[in-house]
This record gives structure tokens, sequence and C-alpha cells, in this order.
């Protein structure tokens, strides 16, 4: 009695560890998952707002690099996606291997369980043969032998209860685990089919890609005129900045001078500041990264630095800032609380605007209209005009950030999207 006692103690125990380890597993497995569909759902919302860019792009002229740019765009995402559609079968093939191990497991437990009440029923049979259990209990030579047996009928009927319980537990936990198993294959069939057709898609984003590149190509004359231009506007665009920054640096010291000790000058600083200035310069800095766009929808459609022209060979183009595609008419944002500090119109940048933050400055090109005044204070988030869109249906915004007269990569400071 005392081993099969023992038996189904151990069952018991190996069975609550096994269950309780798939438990943790699937904890972390559900973690995993949530995971990947937030990063689907964020990657398929991309693909809707870059398409929405494509095709107003592409509804006025075909063929031009702001399409090029959007298709780019959206056949890095589409790869995004199927990526993370890879991660999600193969964490859908693990979840299957480990279920498959864990019916495997309660299969083998409910064979034991099984066979072990068998020979519990067997070993009752043979030992109660020809004797009934008020025999056996009244027949004692003594009260104590008289207790002990009625103590070993009542732990022996527990046993079997509890073994009976034990196989109609094991029965459950197996059958659930069994359609768990069926419903995560379906589930990964969703999965491949999902992967098959954005493989299709970027298939026919692959062929959009190359005749847009082809068309573009033969047309190489325009666009090193274009290119050449372009430049030259960027060298007038940056002079104007560093001229603006230059007379606040100049304004500054003089104020500096004639308050005495009311203006500091922050560490690494190229100009003194009044203790507010430098509270709203160090705010700046300690937000890098965390930066809002200065439009709520779009993608870098020019990074910032030299990098080669996307259909002309050996061909570089430069970007003291970054340029971000956009829908036509789209708010154009402050990125962080500040002075505007300058209002123009540059050539090739239409509407320009430029915003201090202590020692740092926002610059936003590009925009067909503005609604802010020289000197007005404004707070991040704020309306500070609505982009330009071009003849061939390009709505873009260029932005620059620079700390004093050093020019910086905008793309560090705003938030990841």
């Amino acid at each position: 009695m005392r081993q099969h006692t023992s038996f189904l103690f151990f069952t018991l125990l190996i069975t609550g560890l096994l269950l309780l380890g798939s438990v943790d597993a699937f904890s972390q497995t559900k973690k995993s998952r949530a995971q990947l569909e937030k990063e689907k759902a964020e990657i398929q919302k991309r693909l809707v707002e870059f398409d929405k860019i494509l095709k107003q792009t592409a509804s006025k002229k075909k063929n031009t690099l702001g399409e090029l740019n959007a298709v780019n765009k959206k056949l890095e995402t589409r790869v995004s996606f199927i990526n993370t559609l890879n991660r999600e079968v193969r964490l859908i093939n693990q979840e299957i291997s480990e279920t498959e191990k864990m019916v495997k497991s309660l299969e083998n437990d409910l064979k034991n369980l099984k066979e072990e009440y068998s020979k519990m029923i067997y070993t009752s049979a043979k030992l109660n043969s020809g004797v009934n259990i008020m025999t056996f209990v009244f027949s004692s030579a003594n009260f104590k032998q008289f207790y002990m047996r009625l103590k070993y009928l009542r732990q022996y009927s527990e046993a079997r209860k509890k073994q009976v319980d034990q196989i109609e537990k094991v029965n459950e936990d197996l059958a659930l685990q069994r359609i768990r198993l069926e419903d995560k294959k379906v589930e990964k069939q969703l999965a491949l089919n999902q992967e098959q057709a954005q493989k299709k898609e970027l298939d026919v984003l692959k062929k959009q890609q190359q005749d847009i590149v082809k068309t573009l190509s033969q047309k190489e004359e325009d666009l090193k005129k274009q290119i050449a231009a372009a430049k030259k506007q960027q060298e007038q665009l940056n002079k104007m900045i560093t001229m603006v920054i230059e007379e606040e640096i100049r304004l500054a010291e003089a104020s500096a001078k004639k308050e005495g000790s009311k203006a500091t000058k922050t560490t690494g600083s190229s100009m003194p500041m009044t203790p507010e200035a430098a509270a709203l310069s160090n705010s700046f800095a300690g937000n890098k990264g965390r930066i809002p766009w200065p439009v709520t929808n779009g993608f870098i459609s020019k990074r910032y630095g030299s990098h080669p022209h996307p259909t002309l060979k050996g061909i570089t183009v430069d970007n003291d800032g970054v340029d971000i595609q956009t829908n036509p008419n789209s708010e154009v944002r402050a990125v962080f609380d500040g002075v505007v500090t300058k209002i123009t119109s540059m050539p090739g940048y239409g509407g320009t605007i430029i915003i201090k933050h202590g020692e740092y400055y926002t610059m936003y090109s590009k925009l067909k209209t503005i609604s802010v005044k020289n000197g007005q204070s404004i707070k991040a988030t704020d309306k500070i005009g609505t982009v330009y869109t071009d003849k061939e249906g390009l709505a873009e915004v260029h932005f620059q950030t620079w700390k004093g007269l050093q020019v910086m990569d905008p793309s560090i400071w705003l938030a990841t999207k």
C-alpha cells in the first residue's frame, strides 16, 4: 500500500511540475506574441500611411523622385513586415513543438496512471478474494489491529479516489492541449498565407521601383541640373541660418556684458544665456531621441549627410538636415518649446522658420503658409504653418537642428516612429 501511495504522490508531483513549466512557457510565449502583434500593427499602420503618401505624390505626375522615395519606404517597411511574420512563424513552430511535448508527456502520464490503477484494482481483488471487508475488519485479534485495518482501508480508498481524480484531470489537460495544438497549426497556416501575400506585394513594389528608376535614369541631365541648383540653394540656406545664429550670439554677449552676473555660460556653450534660457537648453538636450516630429505623418525621404543619388551613379547628394515626405497640406509643428527667431523665404525652400531653444535652434523649410510671428513664444507641437506641395505632388518639409553654430543630425533628436 505504501508503494502505491508513494507512486501516486510522485506522479502528481511530476505532472504538476510539467504543467507549471508549461504555464511559465506559455506566459513567456504570450508576452512574445503580444510584442509581435504590437509590432505588426505598427508596421501595418505605417504601410497604410506610406501608401496614402505614395498615391497622393503620384496623383499629379508619374515617375518622380518623390514617388521613388515613397516606393522605397514602402519596400523597406514591407520587408520589415515579412521579417516580423517570419518571426511569428518561428514562434508558432516553437509553440507547436512545446505543445507536442506536453501532449506526449500527458499521454505517458495517463498511461502510467491507468496501469497503476489497474494494479491497485488487481491487488485489491486478490487480497480480498474469499474475504469480505467486514470480516477482514472484525476478525482483528485486538483493538490496535482493528484500528490499523480501518486506517489502512481508509487510506487505500482515498488513494484510489485520488488516482481516479488524477486520471480525469490528465484526460482534461490532454484534451485541452490537443485543441491548442490544432489551433496553433491553423494559426501557423494563416501566418504563412499572410507572408506569401506580402511577398507578392513586395514583387509588385520592386517592379514599380525598377520602372521609376529606369524612367528617371533617362532624365540624367535634368536631374544633374536639379542637384546643382539644390546644392546652391542649400548653401544660401545655411549661410542665412549661420548669420541668424551669429547675430543671436552677438546680442547674447552684449546683453551678458550689460547685465553682468545675470547671464551665464553653460559648459560647452557657444553663447552666454540667462538661467531660463540655460534651463530650456538643458531640457532640449535631455530630450534627445524623444522630440516629436515636425509633422504627424510621414517618413524621412532624404537623410542627413552625404549619400549616393538614388538613380544617378557616381553622384553624391548632401543634406544638412532631413527631408520628411508627408501628405499635402499637412500641419507643420514646433518640436520643442522656444521662441521664433527668424521668418523668411528662401529660393527652393519657400517659407522658412527658425526657432530658438536656449543655445539650440530648429529650422523648418518648404512651408506653404506660416502661422507664427517673429519673437513669438511657442510650445512643443504648436502649429507654425503648413507644408508646401510642389507641381509634382511632393509634400516635403525640410528640418534642421543646430547647437550654436554646429549643425547636427536631426534624426538622433526625433522620437522613434
